[in-house]
């Protein structure tokens, strides 16, 4: 088990444990996340990302890209708000940004019909 601190930065994320749950898999990535809170606070939720190739191994966990788009969706309703910030837009930005990227790599591997697939 591997312990994450990047997210601290405040009294709230301070309060929020992340760590890694397993090895990493055949991509060089780890697949299994926990976040927890204060024990009064209810918050324990796991995360599993998709873990081997779809076509070998069917859907099996979340995608980087949803849980980009449920962040990407959480700073456009407070870009919409009364929270509307320059640095949640700037963040909003970078998000999109990485979208684009992540959705770009995706339709090169279909096009070359390796999506799906442990092959470069």
């Amino acid at each position: 088990m591997r312990t994450i601190t990047e997210h601290v930065v405040n009294a709230a994320n301070d309060r929020l444990a992340l760590v890694v749950l397993d090895e990493p898999g055949a991509g060089g990535a780890n697949h299994h996340y926990r976040v927890t809170g204060d024990p009064d606070s209810g918050v324990a939720v796991d995360i599993q990302f998709q873990n081997g190739p779809i076509n070998e191994v069917g859907v099996n966990g979340l995608t980087h890209e949803v849980l980009l788009a449920i962040v990407a969706d959480r700073l456009r309703a407070f870009q919409a708000g009364p929270f509307s910030c320059r640095e949640n837009a700037l963040a909003l930005t970078k998000i999109e940004e990485a979208q684009h990227w992540l959705h770009s790599r995706t339709r090169a591997r279909m096009a070359r019909g390796v999506e799906g697939r442990h092959k470069v």
